[in-house]
């Protein structure tokens, strides 16, 4: 007679056995759907840092390739009547280009007799930089550490300037 009367109480439909039900099918399926939904929403996340971070270096590098090809010097910050050598020029423009990114790595070669080179040389500007992503099911797909290592390179043929800029 018992399961008969739940059957009754289930076919009414503001029953509290009804509303009891639903209460626990609802709950069961949040959290089935939630570490789903949390996985996809984090992941999303780790790429548009992933992708951030590959373009904002990909730019830093083609800003600092730009000024290295003048041959021109900055001031320097700590001494405004003073110049910075062309290699600290070079990243520091790099790094006023990537806010928030270690760009302190830069390497700068050249074909010529100083590292950014002399009027005319060509010089390539590298840049490897490590992200460690935040979803750690995505994160191993990049290795046991979960750390995306990006390089980015880019070469320029300086500009006929004075050879005495080099330095």
């Amino acid at each position: 007679m018992r399961s008969l009367r739940c059957c009754k109480q289930r076919l009414e439909p503001k029953g509290k056995y009804c509303l009891r039900t639903h209460r626990a099918q609802s709950l069961v399926e949040f959290a089935l759907v939630v570490p789903l939904f949390f996985i996809l929403v984090f992941g999303i996340f780790d790429f548009g840092r992933l992708f951030y971070t590959q373009l904002t270096l990909q730019n830093a590098l083609r800003q600092a390739g730009r000024f290295a090809v003048t041959g021109n010097h900055l001031s320097n910050p700590s001494n405004p009547s003073q110049l910075l050598s062309r290699l600290d020029s070079i990243i520091q423009v790099a790094q006023q280009a990537a806010p928030g990114i270690d760009v302190s790595g830069v390497q700068i070669r050249s074909n010529g007799l100083t590292p950014a080179g002399g009027p005319s040389d060509t010089i390539t500007l590298t840049l490897t930089s490590q992200l460690r992503l935040l979803t750690p099911l995505i994160s191993r797909f990049f290795g046991p550490n979960g750390v995306y290592t990006s390089t980015v390179s880019t070469t320029f043929r300086n500009e006929p300037f004075p050879p005495d800029q080099t330095i």
